[in-house]
């Protein structure tokens, strides 16, 4: 019933999060753009010159970890374009300008008609240049925007199957004849916790209720979790569980180009066809936290920040169906508690060691047998630069499953 989530990513200012809900799920995120969409209404921050500088090492970063490279290379292509037309601009500037001072200088209107008419030709030919640029640097953008963070040198490399195992806490329950356990379907439906059929007739499949000691155990769950982070110093933060879209997108959440949008989009019909900005429903509390920072400026003694949130989030994901998802595992809205932190790059693991002593305190507390796991390159999501996962023994399952990402 309980689920954490970090991220480890490296930027300007790096920033850990950690999330905190009731259900078991993977992430993904909605993977292409439409120039009409209000996506870059906060424009993002990028290093296009460095990526231009480095299109070798950045190609490689994003082949280990499963991504084309094809982006990389489109932006080394498109700064190239875009420095020789700011270049071919600069130079059209220059010669209007000229121009301009012999139309100030000439004693008559006969002397002053040749130039003006060279004027109005150099104008025309710097708005041409001027909207060829507006045109590459949106394409820039949106294929910037695509590369994943940088790796940490000590990620394992490879697919799932090459985690390194850090630490396990407990021992497993094994299920027997003498004592056999059910899953938490059958123990929540047993206890009255929990209605599906309802739910699905209500909202649609991968919907559910929470009743009686249910509900009560989602609220102890939230209360613990909250309580637990703020004794560490967290404040505590209730987000919204809308954003404009412009938010989620700048919280550089990028899935590999395959992966299908996840995003419940919200419309309404005041809103279409009009410039109103775009909204989604959260799919993680990290963005409304993220957001709580956004055009912010910090000095660097007033870092670290800690905050500890809550909101709902809602995933579209379809899920495979297969009998380990039943129940409480890949639905589409769920509650979350987050801890989110900003630090500048010589604070960052640091404070990921304290988010993983956090998680791994909470977990000891709970009673729960876990491990902790060194994610390897191929499971890094785009804006990870390292990542843990805590994997608890469900018995029900008679396996591991993910209850926290760093």
């Amino acid at each position: 019933m309980l689920q954490s989530l970090s991220r480890f990513s490296q930027s300007h200012l790096r920033k850990n999060v950690t999330r905190i809900t009731p259900s078991i799920r993977s992430v993904r995120w909605k993977s292409t753009t439409d120039e009409s969409d209000d996506i870059h209404r906060i424009p993002p921050q990028l290093n296009l010159e460095y990526y231009a500088e480095n299109a070798e090492a950045i190609a490689y970063n994003m082949t280990i970890r499963n991504y084309e490279t094809d982006s990389i290379s489109r932006v080394k292509e498109l700064y190239t374009q875009q420095a020789q037309l700011k270049l071919q601009a600069e130079t059209l500037r220059e010669e209007r300008d000229a121009v301009n001072q012999h139309i100030r200088t000439a004693t008559t209107k006969e002397e002053r008609q040749p130039y003006i008419k060279q004027a109005k030709e150099w104008k025309d030919q710097l708005r041409q240049v001027q909207d060829q640029l507006v045109s590459l640097e949106s394409e820039l953008t949106k294929q910037a925007l695509l590369i994943p963070n940088d790796t940490h040198p000590q990620v394992p490399l490879g697919p799932e199957a090459n985690a390194k195992l850090l630490k396990m806490i407990g021992s497993p329950r094994l299920s027997t004849a003498e004592a056999p356990l059910v899953d938490h379907v059958t123990l929540a439906e047993n206890l009255d916790m929990v209605e599906f059929e309802q739910a699905s007739l209500v909202t649609g499949s991968k919907f559910y209720y929470l009743k009686n000691y249910g509900a009560w155990l989602e609220f102890a769950l939230i209360q613990y979790a909250m309580h637990k982070a703020a004794q560490k110093g967290f404040s505590p933060v209730l987000a919204p569980d809308m954003v404009r879209t412009s938010i989620a997108y700048g919280c550089g959440f990028q899935p590999r180009k395959k992966e299908a949008s996840q995003i419940y989009d919200v419309t309404t019909p005041s809103t279409i066809n009009t410039t109103a900005p775009k909204l989604c429903l959260v799919g993680t509390a990290e963005i409304p936290l993220a957001g709580l920072f956004a055009k912010k400026l910090f000095k660097e003694e007033e870092l670290p920040k800690r905050i500890v949130g809550f909101s709902h989030a809602f995933r579209a994901e379809a899920g495979h169906g297969s009998a380990e998802e039943r129940g409480l595992y890949r639905v589409h809205q769920f509650s979350k508690v987050e801890l989110f932190t900003v630090t500048t790059p010589d604070q960052s693991e640091a404070m990921l060691k304290e988010l993983r002593d956090l998680q791994e305190e909470l977990f000891t507390d709970l009673g729960l047998c876990f491990r902790v796991l060194d994610m390897p390159t191929e499971e890094l999501g785009a804006s990870a630069y390292r990542k843990y996962d805590i994997e608890a023994w469900m018995p029900g399952k008679n396996g591991w499953g993910e209850v926290s990402v760093m």
